[in-house]
């Protein structure tokens, strides 16, 4: 049985196991590939789009929109003409792009805006012509908290 230390994965002992190898040989290379393609579109369009897989001619992308999927589409001779200088993509006759919208997108805080004057004097003017006790109550101390 080896030891705990010898069985931990770095990159120094990557080597040694013929399929990690092999992993990380294919993970460059799509990396090479996603930089080609993106140096191969159109500035506006490189945003927001990836590079799936290229199969047998066929080219993959996705975009986050159907919009830039449709530009992506429109463009997509002139796309292709760009690539085919590449060694790699010698061969790409065909273009899909597949639309995959981010899964979530981040929403800023929602910032507090300070009572005005004015809305806090139409608050109190309101509780005034309130009749039930409550909401007056509550219309006043909303009125109370007015922007310094």
């Amino acid at each position: 049985m080896k030891r705990k230390s010898e069985q931990k994965m770095t990159f120094d002992n990557l080597g040694r196991t013929p399929v990690l190898r092999e992993l990380v040989a294919k993970a460059n290379t799509h990396r090479m590939a996603e930089e080609q393609v993106m140096a191969s579109l159109p500035p506006a369009l490189a945003p927001g789009t990836r590079f799936v897989c290229c199969l047998e001619g066929e080219l993959t992308l996705s975009a986050e929109s159907a919009g830039k999927a449709s530009q992506i589409r429109f463009r997509q001779h002139e796309i292709m003409e760009t690539l085919r200088e590449n060694e790699l993509f010698r061969f790409v006759w065909k273009l899909k792009v597949k639309v995959v919208p981010p899964r979530f997108h981040e929403k800023p805080p929602a910032k507090k805006i300070p009572l005005s004057e004015e809305n806090a004097r139409l608050l109190k003017e309101e509780a005034g012509h309130t009749k039930d006790k409550k909401l007056r109550e509550v219309l006043e101390k909303l009125a109370s908290h007015v922007r310094d």
